[in-house]
Order: C-alpha cells, then sequence, then structure tokens
C-alpha cells in the first residue's frame, strides 16, 4: 500500500472520528484543540477534505492494491 493511501485513510479516520462526536455529543474535538475558526483548524479541515477527493478518484485503484496485498 502506498504511503499516501495510509495517510489520507489515517486523516479520514481521524475527521470520521470528530464528526461523530459532532453529531453525537455537538463536541468538536479539532476546534477544541486547535481553536475554532483558525488557520490551523481550518487547514486540518481542508486537508480531511483533500484526502475524501483523493480516495474517491483512488478508490479502485486503492482496493486493487489491498487486495494483492491480502491474497
Amino acid at each position: 500500500m502506498k504511503s499516501l493511501d495510509i495517510i489520507a485513510g489515517v486523516l479520514l479516520l481521524v475527521g470520521g472520528l470528530n464528526w461523530g462526536l459532532v453529531g453525537l455529543l455537538h463536541f468538536d474535538l479539532v476546534a477544541t484543540l486547535l481553536g475554532d475558526a483558525t488557520f490551523f483548524s481550518r487547514l486540518v479541515y481542508g486537508v480531511v477534505g483533500l484526502c475524501a477527493i483523493y480516495h474517491l478518484v483512488q478508490w479502485k485503484s486503492v482496493q486493487r492494491r489491498w487486495a494483492m496485498q491480502n491474497a
């Protein structure tokens, strides 16, 4: 698996957990740690969004690489 796939996957996991906390507990971990609407919190949200776009575009090739590694 490419390093970029792993990094993007981890960031998507972090983003998903953050949105889960927002939805269930009204608690935004990124805003709590980095400040509400600061440059760094917006950067984190932007990078997570870019990772989602990357995985959306690369979905089939990531699946193929994963299947070949685990075969």
